[in-house]
């Protein structure tokens, strides 16, 4: 295997139209992302089947501009990463199907990638040092888990959410005050106006299993508390409800992760996803990770948010592992973290 190995990498899991060229899993050469956010917000939310159309416009221009920036083409790549799951079937079905034609015509290998294992990869870009095994708590509009990293493309699930995950109960508070979409980041901006103390809503625990989540009955909590305000015809305090809301998740959040850390012996601990580049959630992590002497690791906000740069380094390691997809590689809406190795 040649020393420097080129990957490009197609994502296509939501609402983001990506493509990007990433050298050895760790360099990034180019990144480049169409966001639909302005065009969701007009319906409150991700509608799958614009989001489908719209890829299917951009997809050729973001790879198209992805090499132009690496300065680059296609000779010069060793292998075409794509995301075939989680996410939306029909989104994911444009990513799959022009990363498969690529590779067929130009005898290219293809490596289908996770979209949850891109997000813990988008930390080998931001922090050149880190190397497996470590904690990883990846939190977003679809995906709340805590997994151990045990190697690269190796995971052991300590917990996931039982009902809504982080990103999902965001959006769906915002809407309910209404700030709108997208959610956490009207939440978090909010939330800086508010008191964290002025409301107390749960924090929930979750059978045997202390690293499961659940953010349901905080979402209902906060929906009752506004009910409650508009029956006794109280001002709410918009701010006071977004801070307060914000805390329970981040305490939930902070407690079960490194609790994690500590009883697997670990000392290095890294965020991923969306959610994780909330302002107070990496705040709290910082503050607690320093008092416990733990390593903590977290992407930029734009490698938090899908991009195809964490599909190019997670698409690295698969390669380099020897694990390679057929033509027969499809969208699987509900893959699930270490599914498909």
């Amino acid at each position: 295997m040649k020393e420097d190995i080129l990957v490009l990498g197609i994502e296509s899991s939501c609402d983001e139209t990506a493509a990007a060229v990433v050298k050895n899993g760790r360099e990034v050469l180019s990144n480049v992302i169409s966001s639909q956010i302005e065009l969701h917000t007009l319906y409150g939310g991700v509608v799958p089947e614009i989001a489908s159309r719209k890829h299917i416009e951009k997809i050729n221009q973001v790879t198209e501009a992805a090499l132009a920036e690496a300065n680059c083409t296609m000779d010069d790549i060793d292998a075409i990463a794509v995301t075939y799951g989680p996410g939306l079937v029909g989104a994911l079905l444009v990513g799959v199907s022009f990363a498969k034609s690529l590779a067929f015509a130009l005898d290219k290998p293809l490596v289908g990638v996770n979209h949850i294992e891109g997000h813990i990869a988008a930390n080998y870009i931001e922090a050149k040092e880190l190397e497996p095994p470590f904690v990883c708590l990846i939190v977003s509009g679809g995906h709340t888990h805590l997994a151990v990293v045990e190697d690269y493309g190796k995971y052991k699930i300590l917990g996931c959410t039982r009902d809504d995950a982080a990103g999902e109960a965001y959006d769906k508070v915002a809407r309910a005050i209404g700030l709108g979409y997208p959610g956490g980041p009207k939440i978090d901006a909010l939330a800086k106006e508010g008191d964290p103390e002025a409301i107390a809503f749960p924090r929930a625990k979750v059978g045997e299993n202390g690293y499961d989540f659940s953010f349901s009955g905080l979402k209902s909590a906060v929906l009752n508390y506004l009910n409650s305000c508009e029956m006794k015809n109280e001002e709410v305090d918009r701010a006071n409800v977004a801070a307060s809301f914000q805390k329970a998740v981040v305490d939930v959040l902070v407690e079960h992760a490194l609790t994690g850390v500590e009883q697997y012996g670990l000392h290095k601990f890294a965020i991923a996803g969306g959610v994780a580049s909330n302002s107070a959630l990496r705040k709290a992590f910082e503050e607690e990770c320093a008092k416990r002497n733990i390593d903590f690791y977290r992407p930029s906000p734009i490698l938090c948010t899908d991009n195809a740069a964490m599909i190019a380094s997670a698409g690295y390691y698969d390669y380099i592992a020897g694990h390679r997809s057929g033509w027969d590689l499809n969208a699987i809406p509900n893959l699930k973290l270490g599914d498909g190795k």
